[in-house]
Formats: structure tokens, C-alpha cells, sequence
């Protein structure tokens, strides 16, 4: 057993999301969003150091002693999943782990809304799952891939870094493969999948054009694309897409994405006032002919005004999402006014005002 693998063990104990180990400081895990410090020595970075590169593959250790940062993950049997992240700061090393659950959350557990599953029996098209870091974008996406698993008979090829949730073949085939450790490149494994007679396509991070191009032509092709994007609402998501692109290639990739992306979901995670944990709100939008129609012609400033008239689709905007969960005594009034979209929408539930630098 490494010796780092106890501090592994007490977060899975605690409930913990993630685990800070840095030079010169105790461990912190984050537990419900919070960091609490564990009652522990402050670590020294040479102690540091040979702890984490007991679980580090060589090649690895290699890269972060090159770079000064590295990703990868680490497995405890029968415990969880780590996705590991190495990095030097001012006083030494330093890492933080995020666990990944090995039990996969069905779209049930998470109380996903039935257009999601839905969407998971698509043929073709775009999926995108948004949202901040530690969201909770790779539940969800994982949740809708393992209804996929259990409903299709199909060749599904995930492409990660690191690799996160780990499906067994149920209905479908499943190859995992891990950027670093099985192909080079986000973009090379895209390249290879389209020879490979994949049905569904799960792409890590979309997070650079090449990327980007590749997993639209996918969806555009005939494959059904799972993608995340760091953007916060769906309308920022196609705007970002479109505007990674060359300004002369802007309007193809419009009339391309039009037709492909099926379906954006935008999603914050909130600390439950009710009991310990988190929740999700989760902006839904679908793309009807009159989407489309706005981001073929250019208007995605008014794709919010069509999400909040589409509820018969299954859409939803990010903030009746919260005014759900807030009329719902699950969250407070305060961290719904913060992450909200439209401050004044919220500010009748505040008890004392907002500062000038909340709004």
C-alpha cells in the first residue's frame, strides 16, 4: 500500500471531493465545496515529493519533471478512481486528486430530466455538457453514456485525459483510451476513432480547434459526439464553438453546427442547506428549428429568450433550474443570487442586500 493511499481512504470516509497536498502546508481535502485542513504535519517537499511519485508511472514523473505539471490517473481497487494533478509552485511540489466514484450515478441517482436519456439514444449529433470546473459535467456525461451502455448495442470509444469514469461493456462495446498513455493527442485519437466503426464518441475536453473541428465533422457525419466545454451558459457554449474557429470559416461552421449539436447542457453545482452534499441546476437547451435558425443567422443573443418559451421541448433556463431548487429549501438564497444569471430575479429572497461588488 503506497503511503499516500491512507490519505485516500479518509477521504472516501469523509465524503471528500478532492485532496491538496502542498509543500509547506497540512493536507486540505474539499468536503461539500469546502476546504477543511486534515490534523496532519505540514508536508516537507522532499516527504511530498517521494510520496507522490510512488504512484506516478515513470513517464509521468518524466513530463512533470520536464514541464512542472502533469495529469494522469490512479486507481485503489475497491476504493475509487483519482484523477491526478501534479504542479510546482513557490514552496516545493504540490497536487491535488479529484475522486471519481467507481460506481457509475444512473440518470435516475442524479434526477436527470428524462430529455437526457432521450438524447442518449440519439444516432447522430452533438452533445455538449458545460459548466465551471468541478461541476459535476462528467457524472452527468457519464450518466447519459451509461444509459446508452445499458439501451443500445453499440461501439462506443472514449477519449480522455485522464481517463475518469470507467464503463464495463454491458449492451455496448466500450474502449476507453487515455491521451499521454494510449494516443498522442485529443486530436489524433478523433482521427483514428472515424476508422474504427465507432457509434458514439465521448471526447474529454473539447479544448483546442483541431479538437473541436473534429468532434463537429463527427457528430456531422453520422456519430452521436459527447463533448464538455468550460462555458457557462448554453448560448456562451455555441459562441465559443464557433468562434474558435478562423473568422472566414465562422460561417460554415454556423451552418454545420446548426444541424449537428442536439442538445447543450449548462450546469452549476450548490452546497444543500437541507442536508450534507450537493445539487445540481442544469440549463437545458434543445436544438429546435428555431435554435438552429439562431445560430445559423448569427443571434445567439436571443437563444435565452427561445430556451425560457421551449419548455414543451425539455428546455429549461439556468435560472428557473435554481428557482427550483431554491423554492425547494435545498440551497441558499445567497448562493443562488451569486450564481445566477439574473441578479434582480433573485434579490427579493436575499435578507440583507447585496454589496456592491456581489452583483
Amino acid at each position: 500500500m503506497a503511503k499516500i493511499d491512507a490519505f485516500f481512504k479518509l477521504m472516501n470516509e469523509q465524503g471528500a471531493s478532492d485532496l491538496h497536498l502542498v509543500s509547506g502546508q497540512q493536507p486540505v481535502m474539499r468536503l461539500h465545496g469546502e476546504l477543511e485542513r486534515v490534523k496532519y504535519k505540514v508536508l516537507e517537499n522532499d516527504e511530498l515529493k517521494a510520496m507522490l511519485y510512488e504512484i506516478a508511472p515513470e513517464n509521468k514523473i518524466k513530463v512533470f519533471e520536464e514541464t512542472g505539471d502533469v495529469d494522469f490517473g490512479y486507481e485503489i481497487p475497491g476504493v475509487a478512481r483519482y484523477r491526478a494533478n501534479f504542479f510546482n509552485q513557490k514552496y516545493g511540489c504540490a497536487a491535488v486528486f479529484r475522486q471519481i466514484p467507481t460506481k457509475i450515478l444512473t440518470a435516475q441517482d442524479l434526477g436527470l430530466p428524462p430529455i437526457l436519456t432521450r438524447a442518449s439514444m440519439l444516432h447522430k449529433g452533438l452533445i455538449l455538457v458545460t459548466g465551471p470546473t468541478g461541476s459535476g459535467k462528467s457524472t452527468t456525461m457519464a450518466a447519459m453514456l451509461d444509459h446508452a451502455n445499458k439501451n443500445r448495442k453499440d461501439h462506443v470509444i472514449t477519449v480522455e485525459d485522464p481517463i475518469e469514469f470507467v464503463h464495463q461493456s454491458q449492451g455496448c462495446v466500450i474502449n476507453h483510451r487515455e491521451v499521454g498513455l494510449h494516443t498522442k493527442s485529443f486530436a489524433a485519437a478523433l482521427k483514428g476513432a472515424l476508422r474504427e466503426d465507432p457509434d458514439i464518441i465521448l471526447v474529454g475536453e473539447m479544448r483546442d480547434l483541431e479538437t473541436i473541428r473534429l468532434a463537429v465533422e463527427a457528430a456531422a457525419t453520422g456519430h452521436l459526439v459527447f463533448g464538455t466545454l468550460h462555458t457557462t451558459n448554453a448560448a456562451k457554449t455555441v459562441d465559443r464553438v464557433i468562434e474558435v474557429f478562423p473568422h472566414e470559416e465562422q460561417g460554415q461552421i454556423r451552418n454545420t453546427l446548426s444541424t449537428s449539436l442536439k442538445i447543450v447542457v449548462a450546469q452549476n453545482l450548490f452546497k444543500r442547506i437541507d442536508k450534507k452534499g450537493r445539487c445540481a441546476a442544469l440549463e437545458i437547451m434543445v436544438c429546435t428549428p428555431a435554435i438552429s435558425n439562431l445560430i445559423r443567422e448569427s443571434k445567439t443573443f436571443q437563444i435565452p429568450s427561445t430556451i425560457q418559451v421551449g419548455k414543451k421541448f425539455g428546455m429549461q433556463t439556468l435560472d428557473d433550474a435554481i428557482m427550483e431548487v431554491l423554492n425547494k429549501k435545498w440551497i441558499s438564497p445567497e448562493e443562488a443570487y451569486d450564481k445566477c444569471m439574473d441578479k434582480a430575479k433573485f434579490l427579493p429572497f436575499l435578507k440583507t442586500p447585496p454589496d456592491d461588488l456581489a452583483g
